[in-house]
């Protein structure tokens, strides 16, 4: 059905008829006036974007008439040349012999990564002599420190406990947070400012004990405290501190496939909408808050079973217009794009695939992390036989939902951590690996001591791209200059 390209095909073949008939009339003797000039300048433009459209979606019968339809509007208006660029009122450039490309812009990307990456989108795409329609290579993006500056499920979590945005009952809310933690003292690096180790035990009670009190207290939930005052109890600072202290725990002592889904679980009992709805808000702050390190430390007055605590976040996130402009010309140049995230498929689609954050994917684009629903409520429960999508799982949930069904994998993937690292060395197809650097070690770390030994390589299989961590914006260097230090580095020093 031609209908899926936006104009049916009886449509397209009126409108081709009607500039046929007028092509005869310029020939006539008409060509001469500076308007029908002008009108078949605009025609020619249009018939680019039709080409394009046509080609894109693989109905090469109707390009092939869109350039024979031009070529007689050439011809009548005594346009010369067959193949020639003409530049119509929209600013459009229209060949008629290949698609019109459209180029990488070179923003703030680093010279030789742009090189690389533009490099990879002239063999693969659309005017490329190999290019099959039914058979197009596709690109995969990670999302938090990829694709945006910062994390944006964490940048959630922060969000939903400063609006205390929960809709489970304390006792509901208690076992939510021991949801497959495994019981006992936290890693060597999560004590209390005593310097005793922290356990799951004593800090669940403390967290139980605050939220109790939060819940019958502020009238979002059960009472008639206002938000803001609220916040200002010593049971709300408890429960913030003590929360992302538990958080930050978990995930390194017991690791990422624990940590990871943990944090979504406290979405417990809301629906989707609600999910997303929230994500947005917590996006549009996110997006006008300073980026800068903020520490949490709980109240004297509720030391409680855990003790006193201190930990730390980064606050604010950022767009990378780098990043959504490579998405948008690796599809115009027939490149399918998609995200695989560790966090979770619904927030990620909230930022990926709303008009006002640039980045113009669809949910079918985006793949993260799941929880079953029951009655349209989400439940503390990973979905059954779905891939946790970090690490070997990011690999595991490519192969499964997009190269099996293909036949081959992607030729790009973009990562930053090393729960990328996986799937930037498993795709024996992966002919280019962008690394987001933020100088770490571990596997990502290997890969950017690749890259850094490339740097000069014609033919790279990984590149770096530089930032800066308070700006938030890229910068053209592979060196990234990390929030608090004056000098840029290039990879971590041993």
């Amino acid at each position: 059905m031609m209908e899926k390209n936006k104009y049916g095909k009886g449509m397209f073949f009126s409108t081709v008829l009607g500039a046929l008939l007028a092509a005869s009339t310029l020939q006539a003797g008409a060509a001469t006036s500076e308007k029908n000039f002008q009108d078949s300048l605009a025609e020619i433009a249009r018939a680019g974007h039709k080409y394009q459209e046509y080609r894109l979606a693989g109905q090469l019968d109707l390009a092939e008439a869109v350039h024979r339809y031009a070529q007689s509007i050439r011809k009548a208006a005594g346009i010369e040349g067959d193949g020639r660029s003409v530049t119509g009122l929209e600013g459009k450039n229209y060949q008629s012999d290949k698609h019109s490309q459209q180029n990488l812009d070179k923003g703030k990307w680093a010279s030789n990564t742009y090189k690389a990456v533009q490099q990879l989108i002239d063999k693969h795409g659309i005017n490329s002599a190999s290019y099959d329609h039914k058979k197009k290579p596709y690109a995969i993006f990670d999302w938090d420190n990829t694709s945006i500056m910062n994390d944006t499920e964490e940048a959630l979590f922060i969000y939903q406990i400063d609006h205390l945005a929960f809709k489970m009952t304390p006792e509901v809310f208690s076992k939510v947070i021991k949801t497959n933690v495994p019981e006992g003292p936290f890693a060597e690096d999560y004590k209390n400012d005593a310097g005793q180790l922290v356990t799951l035990e004593a800090i669940s009670k403390d967290l139980s004990r605050d939220y109790e009190y939060l819940y019958n207290h502020y009238k979002g939930l059960k009472g008639n405290l206002s938000l803001e005052e609220i916040r200002e109890t010593d049971q709300f600072k408890d429960f913030k501190a003590k929360l992302f202290f538990l958080y930050e725990a978990i995930g390194d002592t017991h690791g990422t496939d624990i940590g990871y889904p943990w944090v979504l679980y406290l979405f417990s009992n809301m629906t989707v909408e609600e999910v997303q709805e929230l994500a947005e808000k917590s996006n549009d702050h996110g997006l006008g808050n300073n980026i800068s390190k903020v520490t949490l430390s709980s109240p004297k007055s509720l030391a409680g079973e855990a003790g006193m605590v201190s930990v730390s976040y980064t606050s604010g996130l950022r767009l990378t217009p780098e990043i959504s402009n490579l998405m948008n010309t690796l599809r115009n140049n027939g490149i399918e794009v998609y995200v695989v995230s560790a966090s979770m498929e619904e927030v990620v689609e909230v930022f990926a695939t709303h008009p006002k954050y640039g980045y113009n994917l669809t949910k079918e684009d985006v793949i993260g992390m799941r929880l079953e629903k029951m009655d349209g409520k989400i439940q503390p429960v990973y979905q059954k036989n779905w891939p946790f999508t970090v690490k070997k799982g990011k690999t595991e949930v490519i192969q499964q939902e997009i190269a099996s069904k293909r036949g081959y994998g992607p030729i790009f993937i973009a990562g930053d951590s090393n729960g990328d690292y996986d799937m930037m060395v498993d795709f024996s197809d992966m002919e280019l690996g962008l690394v987001v650097n933020r100088v770490s070690g571990g596997n990502i770390g290997k890969l950017a001591a690749i890259a850094s030994s490339e740097l000069e390589k014609e033919n790279p299989k990984y590149v770096l791209q530089g930032r800066d961590e308070h700006t938030g914006q890229w910068i053209p260097s592979e060196s990234t200059l990390k929030l608090g230090k004056a000098e840029k580095a290039l990879i971590m020093k041993p």
